[in-house]
């Protein structure tokens, strides 16, 4: 007599195994020509296309990249967001968990999407390079699962990006080399087009095609260097239902605020009057005195029957510095508690990290001349260390072979020094502050270990509004807010019920904000700033998990073609 109850373990296992997929991509990244803002431009991309190459894949899928660098530049690529269970060694960035893929080489990808549906993206993770090599990474849910919202019509892939009228790649030399700011870039971009505010770019616009009733899901990325981004479209509400690829409770609003490395999806329903309605994005920046892009980029939402010559509706969008409107956004979304792939809050924290996270300086070198403020160079820092990556071997090649000499285990837990961190008056120029030496320092960690840490914005060189990325997990946001952060006041205001959960936090300008998160994932795991310019400057630091006591949470083998340095 058969055994049913082996019968129906063997039916899960056939089920579950039939619904998972190997989703294979070639990526051949070379040099590629384009016009944009009357000028034709060579840049970096990915199967001749700009943005590169949408990924589509469902939970549980394994994603297989093969990667065929034909550019002139080194590469790694991020596959931003994804956990990389028991796949750190496919996490990308550049000497944290590997060395480059040298100018003629190749590399191959392989992961698997386990817990995680919604939006996320790819990048270069190699200097600036991601302002050009970059696409969509979009999970479904496994096949006969469902959206927590009702299914939308249509699903759209809304990137959002930064255009610099020249090489991004001489534009950060340049900075690195003198010491002070980049470039700032010539124009923001929807879906790769910039839209008809910019010069020769009447016809280098985003459309959207509605019809009228329908719903539509907008996958929405910020892929710019470092430009954070309200997003509107005229006439219209959207609904948040994801930030990040965790899902939230639905929030309804009439503008984002979206910080580079962010995702957002909102449900946008056509249910206004027939016609055309701009969408567009305008800068948000907060630093006095620092030079920014204050353009606008738009594309446009057509509805189906709208007359060929109807004048669209632009939407009013806020002021450039209207850090109120960008906090409301930020901190107005709740996680969908008991909804898909929900994580509870942990409750017991095992290490508490009080982070300070701004910008400073570094001396100039003897017989230079060096473009910084007082002849120094900029730099950043997290606790007054300013992240330098190592040069000879990657850190998780290091941890994993035990080599000395590359990585110290001494990141504090908290900044050396207490002030007064976002008083301008105070902080300005106070050389006890602003000089943040250059180190490879590491927080090393316990299989399991639940972490909670405090990001404090600085004002030693003006407040900003940072986004800061955790690679390898996601984290709660369990409060965020204005000035010093006082535990004995600001820990009534934790949401221990359902915060929002993500891999990328603006930290308030001037402000602070508390993430928790247990590291259950073997590996080597950077958290920098997401302003490309900063973690240039050192806006950075690293958490190495010591493996858990299964061969499930242990760190696995190298892959045998990983690039060398």
């Amino acid at each position: 007599m058969r055994n049913p109850v082996l019968l129906l373990v063997l039916t899960l296992v056939v089920a579950t195994t039939a619904s998972a997929a190997v989703v294979e991509h070639t990526f051949n990244v070379q040099n590629l020509t384009v016009t944009r803002l009357c000028n034709r431009q060579l840049i970096i991309a990915v199967n001749g296309s700009f943005p590169g190459p949408r990924i589509r894949v469902r939970e549980g899928d394994t994603l297989i990249v093969h990667v065929d660098n034909k550019s002139p530049y080194n590469l790694t690529v991020h596959w931003h967001g994804v956990f990389q269970k028991q796949s750190c060694w496919a996490d990308g960035p550049n000497m944290i968990t590997q060395c480059p893929i040298l100018p003629g080489k190749k590399y191959t990808y392989k992961f698997k999407i386990c817990g995680q549906e919604g939006t996320l993206w790819w990048h270069a993770h190699v200097s600036w390079l991601r302002a050009t090599v970059h696409g969509a990474l979009i999970i479904r849910p496994k096949s006969g699962h469902k959206y927590p919202f009702p299914k939308p019509h249509r699903e759209v892939t809304i990137i959002l990006g930064e255009w610099w009228s020249g090489n991004v790649m001489d534009v950060e030399d340049e900075a690195v080399t003198s010491g002070g700011l980049p470039n700032i870039s010539d124009a923001f971009t929807i879906n790769g087009w910039p839209g008809d505010l910019y010069p020769c770019s009447q016809n280098h616009m985003y459309k959207l095609k509605v019809e009228t009733g329908k719903t539509y899901l907008l996958r929405i990325v910020n892929t710019a260097l470092n430009g954070q981004l309200f997003y509107k479209i005229a006439n219209h509400n959207l609904t948040v239902v994801a930030v990040d690829a965790a899902y939230t409770k639905p929030y309804v609003t009439d503008i984002i605020m979206i910080a580079p490395g962010q995702t957002v999806d909102a449900l946008l329903v056509a249910d206004q009057d027939i016609g055309s309605y701009y969408m567009a994005a305008s800068p948000y920046s907060t630093s006095v005195g620092i030079p920014y892009d204050n353009t606008t980029t738009r594309g446009v939402v057509v509805y189906d029957g709208a007359p060929p010559i109807a004048k669209p509706l632009m939407p009013t969008l806020p002021a450039f510095n209207d850090t109120a409107t960008a906090y409301k956004f930020s901190s107005s979304l709740n996680g969908l508690k008991d909804g898909p792939h929900w994580a509870q809050v942990p409750k017991n924290v095992d290490y508490k990290m009080f982070v300070t996270v701004g910008l400073g300086f570094t001396p100039c070198e003897a017989n230079r001349t060096c473009l910084g403020p007082k002849g120094t160079k900029l730099s950043a820092s997290m606790n007054n260390q300013s992240f330098v990556p190592p040069k000879r071997m990657s850190l998780l090649q290091a941890f994993y072979s035990n080599v000395d000499g590359i990585y110290t285990t001494d990141f504090p837990a908290k900044p050396p020094i207490e002030f007064d961190y976002t008083n301008a008056t105070i902080n300005n120029y106070n050389p006890a502050f602003l000089f943040a030496p250059k180190v490879t320092k590491v927080t090393k960690l316990k299989f399991n270990t639940t972490v909670e840490m405090v990001l404090q914005n600085t004002a030693i060189i003006g407040v900003e509004n940072h986004p800061m990325h955790l690679h390898g997990s996601n984290f709660h946001v369990l409060a965020q807010g204005f000035g010093n952060y006082n535990p004995s006041k600001h820990r009534e205001m934790f949401n221990l019920v359902d915060p929002q959960i993500r891999n990328t936090i603006g930290v308030p300008a001037g402000g602070w904000a508390v993430i928790r998160f247990t590291a259950d994932n073997p590996g080597v795991w950077i958290m920098h700033c997401h302003l490309d310019a900063h973690l240039t400057y050192g806006l950075g630091s690293v958490f190495i998990v010591e493996n858990g006591p299964t061969p499930e949470t242990t760190l696995p083998l190298p892959p045998v073609d990983l690039p060398n340095c």
